[in-house]
């Protein structure tokens, strides 16, 4: 099993992103020198609750200094993307990675980003899928025709080529059981999202291998689940950092309605102490270990990818659950 670094790269409204720009790339060089194997990104448009740096730059800027480290997006907002545009630009991710990039997509929740994009909501799906068809023959090197109300193709084929043939592996968000047995069918992996109560995940992995079964595909070979883990010396000083910073993000994501698009039933509105259960690792390194322990057992997980920071938390408190999970936790997994 691998490792990774879920990086949001999200920070304060105001704050000098410069600065925070430094101290998530000290927590990127703490879990490279702690012997993690990736490093993940997010995308968000327009969050003013929460500033978000944009995804590629940030691929960019990563190659450099995350040797030998997995990069991925973690997700791309494929639909909002050109096609052709999203195939050269993470074409060129995997060339400045060497091979090594994961190309995460998903389709997104925001009513916001989808309006200030222009795309209709009737129409959000099948540009998804759209999108996605058309980057992969782009990658494998395909003369390419497209006639799309976004996209016209005559013979397109790209200049760069991603050096992972026939294209990198294209990881899918997903959060209703639709949204997963899509991912099965066409995406290389699911990208278990880090919101989704454990229960839900694993009867979802459970549609999501028999979907892939129906559809003549083989089995995943990447079952990668993403996870909010607050680790700290003590059980009480885990839970107050969770309270200041965890609880106000998910608070945020409520109010973006990010649970509305989870199975009915798993949502945002308890408190911390009861939306915590079964869905986040939060305690001292014995409990960290014997929660994660078991998600991974029961769902078979072949990367974890760990948050380990949210927007306003001090960098060093994210430096120290590092330095916990990479000593007392992950080597006992």
């Amino acid at each position: 099993m691998r490792v990774g670094l879920n990086l949001t790269l999200q920070y304060p409204p105001g704050e000098d992103p410069g600065r925070a720009l430094d101290d998530h790339l000290r927590l990127v060089d703490a879990v490279r020198a702690a012997g993690w194997d990736s490093v993940f990104v997010a995308q968000h448009y327009l969050s003013e609750e929460m500033a978000h740096l944009q995804p590629l730059p940030l691929l960019g800027r990563l190659s450099a200094v995350a040797e030998g480290m997995r990069l991925g997006s973690g997700i791309c907002l494929l639909a909002l993307q050109h096609p052709v545009d999203a195939a050269e630009a993470y074409a060129t991710a995997d060339v400045l990675t060497g091979g090594r990039l994961v190309f995460g997509a998903g389709l997104g929740y925001r009513e916001l980003e989808y309006d200030a994009f222009a795309v209709p909501k009737g129409g959000r799906l099948s540009r998804f899928t759209d999108n996605l068809d058309l980057v992969k023959r782009l990658w494998a090197g395909e003369a390419v025709d497209a006639d799309l109300p976004w996209c016209r193709l005559d013979g397109a084929r790209l200049s760069v080529l991603p050096v992972q043939r026939p294209g990198p592996p294209v990881w899918l968000a997903a959060n209703g059981d639709k949204a997963v047995a899509r991912a099965a069918r066409i995406g290389d992996a699911w990208m278990i999202n880090p919101h989704a109560s454990m229960t839900t995940v694993e009867r979802q992995l459970a549609l999501f291998r028999t979907a892939r079964a129906e559809a003549g595909l083989a089995p995943a070979t990447d079952v990668p689940l993403m996870r909010e883990v607050v680790c700290a010396p003590d059980r009480s000083t885990a839970a107050a950092r969770a309270r200041r910073h965890l609880a106000a993000k998910y608070a945020v994501y409520k109010d973006w309605g990010q649970d509305t698009v989870l199975p009915e039933g798993d949502r945002f509105d308890a408190d911390l102490a009861e939306l915590s259960r079964d869905r986040f690792a939060i305690g001292d390194p014995a409990d960290c270990l014997r929660t994660l322990r078991e998600w991974t057992r029961r769902t078979r997980t072949t990367e974890l990818l760990l948050r380990v920071h949210w927007a306003g938390a001090p960098i060093q408190e994210a430096l120290e659950s590092v330095e916990l999970l990479s000593t007392e936790v992950l080597p006992y997994l």
